[in-house]
């Protein structure tokens, strides 16, 4: 997600009106079921690939992450949550397939609690996120959306939550 050059000093992010998030992420419950949650571990990357070869698809970025050794995440970055939603049922992306495959593993009674997944989505209204970053490459939502230097939006992070698109700044 973007460049890996440190950007020295501080920075935040240059998003404007709303912005989406997705977190999505499973869980390996039985370390021994490979079978099981091997493939499901497998499907995300390849969502992600599908997904940063056509930008037009919403995707802004996306970060991965480690909460365990049973629990990995992804936090995505999206147009809007309608682009968000176009992906997730477009029956021509590998989305709609892997949810169909799992679904019908359920109705079949061939779901084992082997693994666990989970997604969570916000919508947030301009006003209602800020951000900083000291010497970090771009990252989350400066990797996004870019970044700003920071007298752009405002050293504190209530200067940051009150800036408004469009709103001279201060």
């Amino acid at each position: 997600m973007g460049s890996r050059s440190v950007i020295a000093g501080r920075t935040t992010a240059g998003a404007e009106g709303e912005v989406v998030v997705l977190l999505i992420g499973m869980r390996i419950n039985h370390f021994w079921a490979v079978h099981h949650w091997l493939p499901v571990l497998g499907a995300m990357p390849r969502m992600l690939r599908e997904l940063v070869r056509d930008p037009g698809r919403g995707l802004l970025g996306h970060v991965l992450l480690t909460a365990s050794p049973r629990t990995y995440c992804v936090v995505q970055y999206w147009q809007s949550k309608e682009k968000l939603y176009a992906y997730a049922t477009s029956p021509d992306m590998f989305h709609h397939r892997a949810w169909a495959r799992l679904n019908r593993k359920e109705r079949e009674g061939k779901a084992r609690q082997h693994v666990g997944l989970w997604h969570e989505t916000y919508v947030v209204p301009e006003g209602n996120y800020e951000a900083i970053y000291a010497d970090m490459p771009a990252f989350g939502l400066a990797a996004a959306h870019g970044r700003l230097p920071l007298e752009k939006r405002g050293r504190r992070a209530r200067d940051r939550f009150a800036h408004r698109s469009g709103a001279p700044a201060e």
